[in-house]
C-alpha cells in the first residue's frame, strides 16, 4: 500500500519556470516603460536618488528569488524521486529531506529538533527576503517625507508673491511634491511585485516540508528497523 501511495506522488510544480515567466513579463514591461521614457522621467524627477535605490533593491531581490526557486525545485524533485523509490538512501547528501530523515532515524522520539532544522533550511532565508521587501516600502515613505520637507522649506522661503514669477515658483514647489509621490509609488509597486514572488516561495516551501514529513513517516520506520 505504501508503494501504491508513492507511485501516485504528485508531480513537482515548475516553480523556477514560473519565476522565469514572471521575470520575462517584468523585462518586457521595463522595456516598454523605457521606450515610453518613463524611467528617464522617474530618475530625472528624483534628485535624492531614492527611486534608483529602490529599483536596485528590487532587481537584486528578484534575482535572489530566482536562485531560491531553483534550489527549492531541486530539493522537491529529489524528495519525490526518493519517495517514489521508497528509500531515503536514494537522496543525495546535500538534500534537506535526507538530513531531516537521518535526524529522525537517529532520534525517533524527538521529532521537534529535526523539524526545526528542516524549517530553517526551507524558510529561514525567506525572513531576510521579507525584510528586504519591507525596505522598499520604507524607502518610498522616506522619499515621501523628504519630498514634503523640501516642499515645506520652499514654501517657508517665500516672502512675497509676485505674479510674474508664478511659473518658476510653481516649478520649484512641484519638485518636492514629485519626489514625495514618485518614490512612494515606486516603493509600493516594488513591494507588491516582490511580495508576490516571496509568497510563492513560502507556499512551495510549505509543501516541501509537508511532503518531507509525510514520506518521513513511511521511510524512517523502515530505516530504523533495518538498523535494529
Amino acid at each position: 500500500m505504501a508503494r501504491g501511495l508513492s507511485a501516485r506522488a504528485l508531480p513537482v510544480e515548475p516553480l523556477w519556470f514560473e519565476w522565469a515567466a514572471l521575470v520575462g513579463a517584468f523585462a518586457f514591461s521595463a522595456w516598454l516603460l523605457g521606450v515610453r521614457g518613463v524611467w528617464a522621467l522617474l530618475l530625472r524627477s528624483d534628485p535624492t536618488g531614492i527611486t534608483l535605490v529602490i529599483l536596485v533593491v528590487f532587481v537584486v531581490a528578484t534575482l535572489w528569488s530566482g536562485s531560491r526557486s531553483r534550489e527549492l525545485t531541486r530539493q522537491r524533485r529529489a524528495l519525490e524521486q526518493a519517495a517514489a523509490g521508497g528509500s531515503a538512501a536514494m537522496l543525495r547528501d546535500e538534500s534537506w529531506a535526507a538530513e531531516y530523515w537521518a535526524a529522525l532515524a537517529a532520534s525517533p522520539r524527538d521529532a521537534g529538533a529535526p523539524l526545526d532544522l528542516l524549517l530553517e533550511r526551507t524558510h529561514g532565508p525567506h525572513s531576510t527576503a521579507w525584510w528586504v521587501n519591507g525596505i522598499q516600502l520604507k524607502l518610498g515613505l522616506l522619499g515621501k517625507v523628504i519630498g514634503f520637507s523640501i516642499l515645506a522649506l520652499q514654501i517657508g522661503e517665500m516672502q512675497n508673491f509676485d505674479a510674474s514669477q508664478s511659473q518658476d515658483l510653481l516649478r520649484s514647489l512641484t519638485t518636492g511634491l514629485g519626489v514625495a509621490l514618485l518614490t512612494t509609488m515606486v516603493g509600493l509597486v516594488g513591494n507588491i511585485l516582490l511580495g508576490l514572488q516571496l509568497t510563492r516561495l513560502d507556499r512551495f516551501a510549505d509543501e516541501l516540508v509537508a511532503q518531507a514529513q509525510r514520506h518521513g513517516l513511511r521511510l524512517v520506520p523502515v530505516s530504523t528497523g533495518s538498523q535494529g
